[in-house]
């Protein structure tokens, strides 16, 4: 008896575990059922109106079917180790993830006024940016493991008000994320340019965001009948989702901090908001 009883009780486990795996959401991430993630990281060589970019893709060879793909536009620093971490994770989410090369061949700033002149180029020619974040964009839907009608974008500081931008544009995103983004002198959005469902992630005390150009933000929005979300996190201050930015704030006398509650928080809400998206 105590054989057959057995029996029947492994068979029942079979069967629940089987019955859990049915379960997830048509189109939604699955990191309950995989096995441990084997990350796979390439340095990618692609070019941009002549120039040459050094872009780094993340992504997990366990997993076997195409999956959603994520741009990564990182702080006016450039391509340090920070967004290669966020590849990183993105990846074990079940992205594949690329971090872009937005200033060409790997090229960081080691200081504000050097970042500064870098990220400026941009700023003051967003079509240009825009260019420059499509042509990771293709490299990107062109590994063979991303789906490429479902591509994503997030971005941190300057990179932040870089996918705002080009979504704004019409760039072909389902949806960007901008933490701490800029949002002053971004562009005007136009109705029906906008595809990209967007939401801000910003620090409720970030000094370099002032109420009014989160009040002219929202209000040129809304007047295109353009989706989005905007969220304060309480207590934080500018690129609070960067644990190197406290050491750096103090570096460079600057108004950045990390802030571990508001980093968690956003980047969940960044999940959420991406499953909503492609379910």
């Amino acid at each position: 008896m105590k054989t057959i009883f057995s029996t029947l009780a492994a068979a029942c486990f079979l069967v629940a575990c089987n019955n859990a795996e049915t379960t997830k959401k048509e189109g939604e991430t699955d990191t309950k059922t995989a096995v441990t993630p084997v990350i796979r990281e390439e340095t990618v060589v692609y070019t941009d109106k002549g120039d040459t970019l050094q872009g780094f893709i993340a992504y997990d060879e366990s997993i076997t079917t195409k999956r959603p793909a994520v741009l990564i536009v990182p702080e006016w620093w450039g391509l340090t180790e920070y967004p290669r971490m966020r590849a990183r994770e993105l990846a074990k989410l079940g992205y594949v993830a690329m971090a872009v090369d937005m200033y060409g061949k790997g090229r960081v700033a080691e200081d504000p006024k050097t970042a500064g002149q870098y990220a400026m180029v941009w700023y003051r020619d967003p079509a240009a940016a825009q260019r420059r974040i499509e042509a990771a964009a293709a490299v990107v839907k062109g590994n063979a493991a991303t789906d490429s009608s479902k591509l994503l974008a997030i971005g941190y500081c300057f990179g932040g008000s870089m996918v705002l931008n080009a979504a704004k544009l019409g760039s072909d995103f389902k949806g960007v994320m901008s933490f701490h983004g800029a949002l002053e002198g971004g562009v005007v959005p136009q109705k029906g340019l906008t595809k990209a469902r967007i939401f801000v992630a910003n620090g409720e005390s970030d000094t370099f965001v002032s109420a009014e150009q989160i009040a002219t933000f929202k209000k040129q929005l809304d007047s295109v009948g353009a989706p989005y979300t905007f969220k304060q996190y309480p207590g934080a201050l500018h690129a609070f989702t960067n644990p190197d930015a406290t050491e750096t704030g103090r570096k460079f006398n600057m108004q950045v901090a990390y802030n571990a509650a508001a980093d968690t928080a956003s980047w969940k809400d960044m999940q959420d908001f991406f499953n909503s998206i492609l379910k």
